[in-house]
């Protein structure tokens, strides 16, 4: 897989009527995954979304989420660049230029979901999410 950076919305808990709303405007394919499918069923926020992907034919990707709880949404601020791939080298090397003079909100490890994740904000105020996929094999 090549790296890819998109952009990445957080939804005040309408993520899936988003994403369905993006899929018509764009076509493409639409993939959900809740946060009860991801270890929190149970959870009143179990049927919100915690990851969405839209490909679209023209070669568009449309990254979002309902923002997690405890986290605030504000219209308007309520997006991140994301960079995702599987190379670990590239991903990482882009991940410390970006880091270094702004500050990490989540630290680049190992999550819940396998890959390594985190996310910083650039010393111009560009909030970016990184997530290093493990390869495929």
């Amino acid at each position: 897989m090549t790296s890819r950076l998109n952009p990445y919305i957080s939804f005040g808990g309408d993520a899936r009527q988003a994403m369905e709303f993006y899929k018509e405007v764009f076509g493409g394919t639409l993939a959900l995954n809740t946060y009860g499918e991801s270890g929190q069923a149970g959870s009143p926020d179990a049927d919100k979304i915690m990851h969405a992907m839209l490909e679209t034919p023209s070669g568009f990707t449309l990254m979002g989420a309902d923002a997690p709880p405890g986290m605030e949404n504000t219209p308007g601020n309520n997006f991140s660049v994301s960079l995702s791939g599987d190379d670990d080298a590239e991903l990482r090397g882009y991940w410390e230029k970006l880091s270094t003079g702004g500050s990490v909100a989540v630290s680049l490890e190992k999550q819940m979901w396998g890959d390594v994740f985190g996310m910083c904000t650039d010393r111009f105020g560009i909030p970016w999410m990184v997530n290093i996929s493990e390869p495929q094999g």
